[in-house]
């Protein structure tokens, strides 16, 4: 989330127990370039990154 939030979606959030979860970025600078090679090496099949070595 990019910064606070209305108070209907911090109470739906708190009462779903995902508060903490929808604060963990803020602050954090997003790099569009590391997002996309992520999204890239995402293998859909196996919920995981392939990230090859060398």
């Amino acid at each position: 989330m990019p910064g606070p939030l209305s108070p209907l979606i911090e109470n739906y959030l708190r009462e779903a127990s995902f508060w903490y979860v929808a604060t963990i970025g803020w602050g954090c600078k997003l790099d569009p370039k590391l997002i996309s090679a992520l999204i890239e090496r995402w293998k859909l099949e196996m919920h995981t990154f392939h990230l090859p070595c060398g």
